[in-house]
């Protein structure tokens, strides 16, 4: 699998090994390989001391490949071969959007946890009945918002706040461009009813961020847009979108998701986040720093005494993994609040339903009449 950073559907970050139980202690299954950041998910379950014990998938070549990734796991096959495994303790899972939610479930009824790349769910039908499921049965349904959990800027940011650095965070500004490939995107990627749209599909992260950094345990969508400005080839598509928020204790929220990274750039978007506080301010450049440095993970942070730079790309580490794996273990929600996982991806579901469509009247070239 190829983990350059020129494409994010096949970006799998990799950090060093913090185990937080002991060998063949929690093992766990992959199943859906349709998105490439399967392997994000299970890199992160595998440094925090996780064993990777089946995989299933329907098609041979991805799961071929996924093998000779991770030497040893099982090829199961059937997902009943995974799930009526005992010993099995969490289901990660990438598949196609619109199908996270069904898996699941039925992950979920097996007595498992679950652990779905993002987006998660596709339609608020969906959210709901995984909200009911979770209620239902007690198990974890948990989402891989990768551009905070493993991005090192994005958790030493998230501590630098916690630790009052910035005072009350009042505003988030949040920037996350990927580069289209479009040569490279199966059929369901230019499909908003499998894959959400894109204030869904990547929206969803950029809310989650919103939610952690400004503390907000609730959040309304005050309005939304989105766009095909360049795809004339899937009309259906949107290649922009952007929406500002409100959160319960009176932070506001403004992001922009699109699909325009050029080619020039050395990464597959130039991820950028700022928050804003009553004491300073922190920015982001999380995947590079533009023609200066090519590493990603810096963090800029102006208070009261002057202006700091923390370049912190293998100082940091990505303690998610690790504290899922504990509270899968121990029925605890230190890792990330099952109601907040749920309200990140509600918001962003609220945002795609009601945004303005700007694509009307446009065309991909500017010259024609």
């Amino acid at each position: 699998m190829d983990t350059r950073k020129s494409d994010g559907m096949t970006y799998a970050p990799k950090g060093q090994a913090k185990p937080v139980c002991g060998p063949g202690e929690f093992p766990f299954a992959a199943i859906g390989l349709d998105h490439g950041h399967i392997y994000g998910q299970c890199n992160g379950l595998i440094e925090a001391g996780a064993h990777l014990a089946w995989v299933f998938d329907p098609d041979p070549a991805k799961v071929r490949t996924f093998c000779d990734t991770y030497p040893g796991v099982r090829a199961a096959r059937a997902e009943a071969e995974v799930l009526e495994d005992p010993d099995v303790r969490l289901v990660a899972g990438a598949p196609v959007p619109c199908e996270r939610t069904p898996l699941g479930l039925r992950v979920m009824d097996h007595g498992k946890d679950y652990f779905a790349d993002k987006p998660a769910m596709t339609t608020l039908a969906q959210l709901d009945a995984a909200r009911r499921k979770a209620a239902e049965t007690g198990r974890i349904f948990a989402v891989y918002y990768a551009e905070r959990l493993h991005v090192e800027a994005a958790v030493h940011a998230g501590r630098l706040i916690r630790q009052g650095a910035i005072g009350r965070v009042i505003q988030v500004l949040g920037l996350g461009p990927h580069r289209l490939n479009p040569s490279s995107r199966p059929a369901w990627f230019w499909d908003p009813a499998q894959y959400g749209g894109i204030l869904v599909d990547i929206g969803s992260h950029q809310i989650e961020q919103f939610l952690h950094y400004a503390a907000a345990s609730a959040a309304s969508v005050l309005h939304s847009k989105t766009a095909n400005y360049h795809c004339p080839d899937h009309p259906a598509f949107q290649d922009f979108g952007d929406a500002t928020l409100l959160a319960d204790n009176g932070a506001t929220f403004y992001f922009r998701v699109d699909w325009f990274t050029p080619d020039g750039l050395g990464a597959w978007g130039d991820g950028r986040t700022l928050v804003l506080g009553t004491d300073g301010y922190i920015e982001l450049r999380k995947y590079l720093d533009v023609a200066r440095d090519a590493s990603g993970d810096h963090v800029y942070l102006v208070d009261h005494r002057g202006e700091h730079h923390f370049p912190v790309h293998g100082r940091v580490g990505f303690p998610y993994f690790g504290q899922l794996i504990l509270d899968c273990m121990h029925r605890t929600e230190h890792a990330m609040p099952q109601r907040h996982t749920f309200l990140a991806t509600e918001l962003a579901l609220q945002a795609q339903a009601q945004a303005m469509n700007l694509s009307f009247g446009f065309t991909s070239d500017p010259n024609s009449a």
